[in-house]
């Protein structure tokens, strides 16, 4: 099982990270196949998120990427309502809860599959405004506390329809989704349901094979060019989770 466990996480850490997305949303229902309850696998799933986003956006302060006055109103709502979505699994239904993670996976595979983001990247829009993004970061901050997931499988397609570019949308959403996760994590393990025997091993193997996966896509591929196939991923494990509730 340990083996098994950290092969996983770092197969799909390396695979997803080759398209440039984080591997927790394939990774969190894996586990849970594989034997490791649902409550203990989201906050799994959760600090392989905070992990696995901390470099990139410490790469993205480095380099002075980053919009701090557009990614704070994410940030702040985000960090309220991810930790209200975890305690939220408390009163929701568990095949509710599957059935609104069916529906993101779709969701994400669509984006990964169909969407590109490079076609807005001419027609940006310059302001900072509050609200819209303040409720996008409270929409993907609940998401992340409940299913363990990152948020930005919806912050970033949210926010390029919103106008704005592209890569500013990357930096921030790579700055957010770290925050959301870790205080997801955290409100996890005050409820007392981490499994560290599975954590510890699944985040560091995750972490490695982000790492490798994010520099053998940097120097061989495009992200454009695996996305399409971790689309028709997501989409074979919206089909099993479906086949499970049957």
């Amino acid at each position: 099982m340990f083996i098994i466990t950290v092969t996983l996480a770092f197969a799909l850490s390396f695979l997803f990270a080759l398209g440039g997305v984080g591997a927790a949303v394939a990774l969190v229902p894996a586990l849970h196949w594989l034997g490791v309850p649902f409550a203990a696998a989201k906050p799994t799933g959760l600090m392989v998120n905070t992990l696995s986003m901390s470099g990139a956006s410490y790469a993205n302060i480095k380099n002075k990427r980053l919009d701090f006055r557009l990614g704070i109103p994410i940030i702040i709502t985000s960090a309220l309502f991810a930790p209200l979505g975890a305690w939220s699994t408390k009163i929701i239904a568990h095949d509710v809860v599957m059935v609104i993670f069916i529906v993101f996976l779709v969701f994400s595979g669509t984006m990964l599959l169909f969407f590109r983001g490079n076609k807005f990247a001419a027609n940006f829009r310059d302001d900072r405004p509050i609200t819209g993004p303040a409720m996008i970061g409270a929409a993907a901050g609940f998401l992340s506390g409940l299913l363990g997931v990152g948020g930005g499988s919806l912050i970033s397609p949210l926010m390029i329809f919103m106008g704005f570019n592209p890569k500013r949308v990357a930096a921030v959403t790579a700055f957010v989704v770290p925050f959301s996760s870790f205080i997801g994590f955290v409100a996890y393990a005050a409820m007392g349901t981490v499994n560290w025997q599975v954590l510890i091993p699944a985040s560091l193997a995750a972490y490695v094979g982000g790492f490798l996966g994010t520099n053998f896509m940097q120097g061989r591929l495009k992200p454009g060019t695996v996305k399409k196939f971790l689309g028709l991923i997501l989409f074979g494990l919206a089909i099993k989770m479906v086949m499970g509730l049957l």
